[in-house]
């Protein structure tokens, strides 16, 4: 799909869309409880329609009504075995299912795009080797065998924070009390709290021990619940850039005391224009896209904390630098950060390409709205918001969208 916009500028008051971070983690919980759980605000991305998915795969019921989902549990003493979960393109289904797919020793299937295929799954490996856990990888599958057992976990800091958040739905579970020790330096701190909030939400207790030490007791039940998904921070953030860049939309329905990392943009945002300052984006890496789009056009940015961008839908960093050379802006990319230089912005002369990304398409759209243009590949937008151009046109942007 090509979208093309015509400068302008939006006017008008935006819901925000629900949190794609909650929503996932209270999906997974409504899953695993016993009884019958109603989540209200969850949207129709590819991302939750994977987690259903797989939701299904491993016993669970669910039924939609426009954007409420009523989930009775799985059994999860008798998951099917060689069950199949289709992850589709989504890390955190992925991430989060893996675990859970260990909870009696049986064979389980995981299926995904060969992009997501190929992101880093090194962590698991560590822990299932110790455990003689059969994990075995091909392009377009995950084939596990095993029993995950209680313990102490020691992991880096550094990595995925959905690593640590799949242990964590499934280690409660287990007979005995767990521990994980995260090696500093730990980042992504923010979505490990936004994961012991959604657990809370079930009955299921995880403590801080101290700042780097999350203690799990075991033999817990998820108990279940009706919930409502939160605003998402993540996602207003494009319609707050736009802001900045001279529209008037007011963003309605966000928590202002939310656990989301990304809530920083607000005040990232207002560090743009001022030099070049330098924000590290290492516990919000989901806001690189839409900071160097900013960048681009309020007299640049250092950005460091960005190396975990390479293993995203694409790798972010160089995405975003090929884009922004097409609207005159140079981009330097480098192990753990990134530097937009101040320069000559002006409008695309050839089209956008969306790399397969729906953060790389709604960044340039952002600039778009501003000089003009196309951008091929749009419908990636899908995987986290699919009317995101529907919102635009609702504010008065001018887009149109056809076949390519």
């Amino acid at each position: 799909m090509i979208a093309e916009i015509k400068p302008s500028k939006g006017k008008g008051i935006m819901p925000a869309p629900p949190s794609k971070s909650m929503a996932h983690r209270l999906l997974i919980g409504a899953g695993l409880s016993s009884g019958t759980s109603v989540i209200e605000g969850i949207s129709s991305s590819e991302d939750m329609k994977a987690t259903l998915d797989c939701l299904s795969a491993i016993g669970a019921k669910y039924e939609i009504s426009g954007d409420k989902v009523t989930i009775t549990g799985a059994d999860i003493q008798n998951i099917p075995e060689d069950a199949v979960l289709r992850c589709r393109e989504s890390g955190s289904t992925l991430r989060f299912f893996i675990p859970i797919c260990l909870l009696d020793g049986k064979r389980r299937t995981l299926t995904g795009s060969e992009k997501l295929l190929s992101r880093p799954l090194s962590v698991y490996e560590e822990i299932f080797k110790k455990q003689n856990i059969e994990f075995d990888t091909a392009p377009d599958k995950i084939t596990l065998c095993g029993k995950l057992q209680s313990g102490n976990y020691k992991i880096k800091g550094n990595i995925s924070s959905q690593f640590i958040t799949g242990l964590l739905f499934v280690l409660p579970l287990m007979e005995e009390d767990s521990l994980i020790q995260l090696i500093p330096p730990v980042e992504s701190c923010s979505y490990i709290n936004l994961t012991i909030e959604a657990l809370s939400t079930f009955g299921i207790e995880v403590k801080w021990q101290d700042e780097k030490t999350l203690y799990i007791k075991g033999k817990q039940q998820y108990n279940a619940v009706s919930a409502k998904v939160e605003g998402d921070y993540s996602n207003a953030a494009f319609f707050a850039a736009l802001n900045e860049l001279g529209s008037e939309i007011e963003m309605t329905g966000l928590n202002p005391n939310s656990l989301q990392g990304d809530k920083v943009y607000e005040k990232n945002f207002a560090l743009l224009g001022k030099g070049m300052p330098t924000i590290n984006i290492s516990d919000c890496p989901d806001l690189g896209p839409i900071l160097f789009a900013l960048a681009a056009v309020k007299g640049g940015g250092i950005f460091t904390g960005t190396r975990r961008l390479k293993i995203k839908e694409s790798d972010r960093a160089s995405a975003m630098a090929e884009e922004l050379m097409k609207f005159g802006v140079a981009v330097t990319v480098h192990e753990d950060s990134v530097i937009v230089y101040p320069h000559n912005f002006h409008a695309p002369e050839e089209p956008i390409f969306g790399h397969n990304d729906h953060r790389i398409v709604m960044s340039c759209a952002v600039l778009l709205t501003l000089t003009g243009g196309k951008i091929e590949g749009a419908e990636a937008s899908s995987k986290s918001l699919p009317d995101f151009f529907d919102r635009l046109k609702n504010l008065g942007f001018e887009v149109t969208l056809y076949d390519a």
